[in-house]
């Protein structure tokens, strides 16, 4: 029996329904909310009625939410493919204990913030320097959760930030580094290297860039080099002073790291106050999802809200569409998040899924995808759930005419995708233009907007560090409940390795010193061509 049979069959009943039908009750908008805080998530513009919600609380309930909830709270090891604990809400919660194979890891924990809050300070300050003066610049090198993470989150918190410059490199395509770095003086320029086993080859290999590049103009590049890793052997022979190492434990994952000391430059950024308050936002987040009934729970709500549009209504995709430029990398940060989470064929026990797992994430900031790829949303054939984000206020007093604008054009996106516009409403507004006959009925059908395409609204009074941090944790434990609902293990990326073992086995093929043997015929004649290409 599939879990989802009773959700597909209440849809099957009900799909010939229309979402705007649903709004007869006056009380829809108010019934299917929910509110913490600050926070207004509305899940009214979907086909979600009371039945298929009462359905969907059950489903949670059967799957064991609460258990699994209760058990990576704790410090139990829910990551069972590599037997790891999950804890990095223990990096923003400082419980009095958590316990991880019978060892209270707090503080450990509270020791590494207190030494990251007194470097930052330090270098904020300008008592640590660079080997020309003060720092000016930071430049964090990691990649996926180790650049993803705190670059999303400087650039949401910029209008926070007072202390030096951040920029973050991540491809190993030589430019990104290069271009990074040809306008930073190397005397001025810290060095953030990024990888718990300081083996990570795109990270490892741009560290050396950095190193070389340094070195042109100071006496000591490894002075104005600190590290994010758990490797202290590999980062003393990369010659980094144990005082500007930090690590952190194999139970935080990459993707759910910028609480830990992957967030060091947004610290260094915004100053650790500021980093305690986006702590502060994810504590009261966890604690919001640790207590509240499900029907009421946000997290909760926002996975019911996908597991319904995924695997019951079989919508592929789900775009994120943030009213706040600011907010510009959090789609790019949970299409890592949720994809690389819940990107799985296999359930826990390794049978093969009988249904879909996690959907493809995408988007960009509003109004500028407005004028990318709302045509496709609006008129395309298939349906693609889109959740806006938006703030009622901006954070620039002299420009909140601006922000009216944008908070106008988030409202009637949503409206528009829930009633859209009938042949009828488009022949008659072409009719009063002065259309008439045939051309009027063939103009009238390329301004047909189907609507009934559902939509969330998550609504926050403004962006603050406070409120970054539970938007943050809202979404990590969103794709916690979905993954515990598709019986799959949300906390290890397997998926991620084998092309990095096939990439290191054809450095030697592209450049000579093998034939490719093994390798298919297209790898061969590409890599062929790549050889002569190069010369």
């Amino acid at each position: 029996m599939n879990r989802f049979d009773d959700l597909l069959s209440h849809a099957a009943a009900t799909k010939d329904r229309q979402i705007r039908e649903l709004f007869e009750n006056d009380n829809r908008a108010a019934e299917f909310s929910a509110e913490f805080g600050e926070f207004l998530f509305d899940y009214s513009k979907t086909s979600i009625d009371e039945t298929a919600r009462d359905l969907l609380v059950a489903l949670a309930e059967r799957c064991g939410v609460a258990e699994k909830r209760a058990a990576m709270f704790s410090g139990a090891k829910i990551n069972e493919t590599e037997n790891r604990a999950v804890l990095h809400t223990a990096w923003r919660n400082m419980a009095a204990e958590v316990s991880v194979d019978g060892r209270d890891v707090m503080p450990e924990v509270r020791a590494t913030l207190g030494r990251m809050q007194t470097f930052a300070e330090e270098v904020r300050a300008g008592r640590f320097t660079g080997q020309g003066g003060a720092i000016t610049d930071v430049v964090n090198i990691g990649i996926g959760g180790s650049d993803l993470g705190p670059a999303m989150a400087t650039l949401a918190l910029s209008s926070f930030a007072d202390g030096p410059r951040c920029h973050f490199v991540s491809n190993v395509d030589g430019a990104h580094i290069h271009d990074t770095l040809k306008g930073l003086n190397p005397e001025t320029t810290l060095v953030i290297v990024a990888s718990k086993t300081f083996t990570t080859i795109e990270t490892m290999t741009n560290a050396e860039t950095a190193r070389k590049w340094m070195a042109a103009k100071v006496a000591n590049p490894a002075a104005q080099f600190a590290a994010i890793s758990s490797a202290v052997d590999k980062t003393a022979a990369f010659g980094i002073d144990p005082s500007r190492v930090f690590g952190f434990e194999d139970w935080v994952g990459g993707r759910y790291s910028v609480w830990s000391p992957i967030g060091l430059s947004l610290m260094l950024a915004v100053g650790p106050g500021y980093f305690a308050e986006f702590h502060a936002g994810a504590a009261a987040m966890d604690r919001h999802f640790r207590e509240a009934p499900f029907a009421e729970n946000l997290p909760v709500l926002l996975a019911l809200v996908g597991i319904w549009h995924n695997q019951v209504l079989g919508h592929a995709t789900r775009a994120v569409l943030p009213y706040e430029q600011r907010l510009a990398r959090l789609p790019a940060y949970l299409q890592q998040l949720e994809m690389e989470s819940n990107g799985k064929r296999v359930s826990m026990d390794g049978a093969d899924l009988p249904y879909n797992s996690g959907p493809v994430v995408w988007g960009e900031p509003g109004t500028n995808g407005q004028h990318a790829f709302y045509q496709l949303i609006h008129q395309g054939t298939r349906v693609i759930p889109c959740e806006f984000l938006v703030a009622a206020t901006g954070r620039e007093p002299d420009l909140e005419h601006q922000h009216l604008l944008l908070v106008a054009n988030c409202l009637a996106q949503s409206e528009a995708l829930l009633r859209g516009r009938s042949l009828a409403e488009a022949t008659e507004i072409l009719r009063k233009k002065g259309l008439t006959g045939a051309e009027l009925e063939r103009q009238a059908r390329h301004r047909v907007f189907p609507g009934n395409r559902p939509s969330t609204t998550l609504l926050f009074n403004k962006l603050t560090p406070f409120t970054l941090g539970g938007i943050i944790a809202l979404y990590e434990h969103r794709v916690f409940v979905e993954g515990v609902i598709l019986g799959i293990n949300s906390f290890d990326q397997w998926g991620v390795e084998l092309g990095k073992e096939l990439a290191l086995a054809l450095a030697p093929v592209l450049d000579g010193r093998s034939d490719g043997a093994g390798k298919d015929g297209s790898t061969r004649a590409l890599a062929a061509r790549i050889r002569a290409l190069r010369g």
